[in-house]
């Protein structure tokens, strides 16, 4: 008897195995998108239930007229901006955001939840990021599988479209993008910045280029009102490459001394091992 049920467990456990490793076609598969709109990167992930023969969009159908609806099946469909965005023309912050949706017959409204969980259920109650109220369309034939997409693609703005069955709306989106060309435009033109200047002198010293050359430029880098203490450092060392070594220990002070105020021990050390060092073979 024993043996005759230790071997119907054992089936049993094979058995489960064998039958977990089946796949079957998910009947709402889950689509992610990415599309960038003007320099604002936006991706969305959500679920794409069928029609199947049903009504859909009516005061009686598949989603209720006047109801919150997940926009999908399964989880809350899911949205990110990677900027500041404005969505119908209500700004919102860059970040991750639960859609909702309230269709009606004519038009429908549009729910942006900071995004916490999957769970569509946990936002119905909350106060949404932004609201937006859309216009809803007849769709001279009909969309069978529930679709998501971003057209009609400016330099700086799109549409979300949603279409499903013989119905379509179309959310605006507008990215700020003047903003940041104008910022890089002037930074550009304005020259290279300290940081430029010592990523460009680190290199030449490092590959044993022209020490000139790196000296001028981590020059420009450090004649700051506030140098940072590794820029300092390496114009120490290029200084002290260069047989400059009284202007070398003089640099080396500087960096430790702004080493201290920054709280960094390690440069104070390496500070104080090099003027201790330069001084002696002087």
């Amino acid at each position: 008897m024993k043996k005759l049920f230790l071997s119907l467990f054992v089936f049993t456990c094979l058995a489960g195995q064998v039958f977990g490793q089946i796949r079957t076609p998910q009947p709402s598969p889950t689509s992610e998108t990415k599309q960038t709109v003007g320099l604002t990167e936006v991706s969305l992930v959500y679920s794409r239930p069928s029609v199947k023969g049903r009504t859909i969009f009516t005061a009686d159908g598949l989603v209720p007229h006047g109801e919150i609806w997940r926009l999908g099946a399964n989880q809350a469909t899911k949205i990110s901006f990677s900027d500041d965005v404005k969505v119908g023309g209500k700004a919102i912050k860059g970040g991750d955001y639960a859609l909702l949706s309230k269709p009606n017959e004519k038009s429908w409204e549009i729910m942006f939840f900071p995004y916490e969980t999957g769970n569509w259920g946990s936002y119905v109650e909350k106060t949404p990021a932004a609201t937006v109220k859309v216009d809803a369309q007849a769709l001279p034939f009909s969309v069978e599988s529930f679709t998501m997409m971003l057209g009609d693609l400016t330099s700086n703005t799109a549409n979300l479209y949603v279409m499903w069955d013989k119905t379509a709306i179309a959310i605006p989106i507008e990215a700020e993008v003047d903003k940041k060309v104008m910022a890089g435009i002037d930074k550009v033109m304005a020259g290279p910045s300290a940081n430029d200047y010592y990523a460009a002198a680190s290199y030449y010293h490092d590959a044993g280029k022209d020490l000139n050359k790196a000296l001028e430029m981590i020059q420009k880098a450090t004649k700051v009102e506030k140098p940072a203490f590794w820029q300092v450092r390496r114009e120490a060392l290029i200084l002290a490459d260069l047989g400059k070594k009284d202007a070398a220990i003089e640099a080396a002070k500087k960096s430790k001394a702004l080493a201290e105020k920054a709280g960094n021990k390690d440069y104070v050390r390496m500070n104080e091992k090099s003027i201790k060092e330069w001084t002696s073979k002087k």
